[in-house]
């Protein structure tokens, strides 16, 4: 069973979603908050990961992101992770609102840049039971390190400078593309992949998704450290969810941020790339993070 929800921020922002509950509800419900990566809307298989949660006798809470997709925020098109994971924690006060949700079970899950989110989430935020974090963003600093050339990285900077100094005076924003068809053009996530999977499910899932944000979005992206948390998530349960040959949120990054991570731990290995999480390698991503949740949340 799904059912529309929305919500507003500390901030007054209402955000938009999704509340997925189990069709044969006994009483309140463990329940798991989700949102999506960097750019992404909630129609990019987000239901179809809350249906499998749901499926189990879980809840999901599934979100837009502010300034994207259903949900209201100015401006459109700009990601500030750090006003992400406030609005996540926003999120899990909401469902701690809602009648159906048990408010001592909740669980967060996020994919990509939400899946660095959600490591940051499980290190400062106590409400959170459980963390299933998936093809995430380690290091915003090393991994933009790894997709942008070393000769093209004073340039980047040089563009970061002159926007900053634009919007000091008054100017718009500047905007960049999320992904372009040829990766040596300027966009956010340069790889062959990224422009396949986004163009493709932006017209076959969510055809409101644009392929533009700020620029500021990825000079923020820059300098985000969620793998710094990793230590502190434990004693909540961990669950990192890898691709093996993911080269967008590059996966020796991953591997090595779970290397620290203290128990309790689990990885799972995909095979594939980043997107693949989402489609061919579905089962495969869907099913140990349902068990996850069902193992962790379940009423001692």
């Amino acid at each position: 069973m799904r059912r529309d929800i929305a919500f507003k921020t500390e901030d007054g922002v209402t955000l938009r979603g999704w509340l997925y509950l189990p069709d044969r509800t006994a009483g309140q419900v463990a329940t798991v908050v989700m949102a999506h990566g960097f750019s992404a809307v909630k129609e990019m298989y987000l239901d179809r990961f809350a249906e499998v949660f749901a499926a189990s006798g879980l809840g999901a809470l599934v979100f837009d992101n502010r300034n994207f997709g259903a949900s209201d925020g100015e401006p459109r098109q700009h990601i500030d992770p750090w006003q992400q994971v406030r609005d996540y924690r926003d999120a899990i006060t909401f469902a701690e609102t809602v009648a159906e949700v048990d408010r001592t079970r909740i669980g967060v899950w996020g994919s990509s840049y939400s899946g660095g989110h959600v490591l940051v989430m499980g290190a400062i935020d106590r409400r959170v039971r459980c963390v299933v974090s998936q093809v995430p963003l380690v290091s915003g600093h090393r991994n933009a390190r790894r997709l942008i050339r070393a000769d093209f990285i004073a340039v980047v900077q040089g563009q970061f400078d002159s926007d900053r100094r634009a919007r000091y005076a008054g100017k718009p924003a500047a905007m960049i593309p999320v992904v372009a068809e040829n990766p040596m053009a300027p966009c956010a996530l340069a790889t062959p992949d990224s422009w396949q999977w986004f163009t493709e499910t932006g017209k076959t899932r969510a055809p409101a998704w644009r392929n533009e944000v700020t620029l500021q979005s990825v000079e923020m992206f820059t300098e985000y450290e969620p793998g710094a948390y990793i230590e502190w998530i434990s004693p909540t349960p961990l669950m990192m969810v890898v691709a093996a040959g993911d080269h967008l949120t590059v996966s020796d990054e991953a591997l090595a941020a779970y290397a620290r991570a203290l128990e309790p731990k689990k990885l799972v290995l995909l095979p594939g790339g980043h997107f693949d999480a989402y489609v061919s390698a579905f089962d495969s991503a869907s099913a140990p993070a349902r068990d996850w949740f069902v193992q962790h949340l379940s009423r001692k």
